[in-house]
């Protein structure tokens, strides 16, 4: 299959991803390419890719530990278009940490994994379980932006390829919904305070790019920013990762581990 893909990585993980909270809360398919019960579990992209991991940056806003009977905390983290919630327990000690420590409102980056949690009334809500939590500076959320951006703007020009069979299966499951995806870059892009030459130089080029990126469907559903609770009944869709390397086979366990986690949240494979 023919994906675009992000800088590669020393570990043998799969790569983090760049993407906006409009297209991620979006994002509620999940699929395994082989039948192997270690194999990667990865979420469809609307634009016609997929992740198994992903790198946003954003402003942490809100911090809440909501387990019962031990430590898990959310997260609010909120970009250009939308919010991304995290939530970190004794599994993830790090991320947990960060959240427990760093005082609100400041710019975070977050490293994590897609979780998926069906409602009981059969629709699906989207989160993330963060790897890493790192507090950052204005310029390096301005830089994730226009990055993330442009990598938008590459899925949604490669949408059409003649070999693209992610974009295929995003028809299948999503419709060919393109537009509110490039209208959320540019709004992104548009949101900075780009003081910095090349920065602002940067961001006239990745705006230019959307501005050009071809016909798209017309859909414009405005960007919801509804504060998202989880249901007290939520299903983990899937396993996680393959054993691929020693670390990735350690998540696969704490994944195990964490589903007997008391969370307050339901059940959480």
């Amino acid at each position: 299959m023919s994906a675009n893909s992000d800088a590669g990585e020393s570990t043998g993980r799969e790569v983090a991803k760049r993407l906006f909270a409009r297209e991620f809360n979006d994002a509620s398919y999940t699929f395994k390419e082989s039948e192997d019960e270690l194999a990667p579990n990865y979420t469809l992209l609307p634009t016609g890719d997929r992740v198994n991991r992903l790198f946003f940056a954003g402003t942490l806003t809100e911090t809440n530990d909501v387990g019962s009977d031990s430590e898990y905390w959310q997260g609010r983290v909120v970009d250009p278009t939308g919010t991304f919630y995290v939530y970190a327990g004794q599994y993830q000690p790090e991320a947990a940490s960060a959240l427990r420590q760093i005082e609100t409102p400041t710019y975070v980056t977050v490293v994590g994994k897609p979780r998926s949690y069906e409602t009981d009334d059969g629709e699906t809500n989207v989160a993330v379980r963060p790897e890493s939590i790192t507090q950052v500076d204005e310029a390096t959320r301005d830089r994730w932006v226009v990055e993330t951006a442009d990598q938008t703007i590459e899925r949604l020009q490669a949408f059409d390829a003649e070999i693209n069979d992610y974009a295929q299966m995003a028809r299948d499951e999503y419709g060919e919904r393109l537009a509110p995806y490039r209208e959320a870059a540019i709004e992104a892009l548009e949101s900075l305070d780009a003081t910095d030459g090349s920065t602002s130089a940067a961001t006239s080029e990745a705006e230019s790019d959307a501005s050009g990126s071809g016909p798209l469907a017309s859909d414009t559903d405005p960007i919801e920013e509804d504060e998202y609770t989880p249901p007290e009944s939520e299903e983990s869709v899937g396993t996680d990762e393959s054993a691929e390397s020693e670390e990735s086979s350690s998540d696969d366990a704490s994944d195990v581990e964490e589903s007997s986690e008391d969370t307050g949240l339901g059940e959480y494979d």
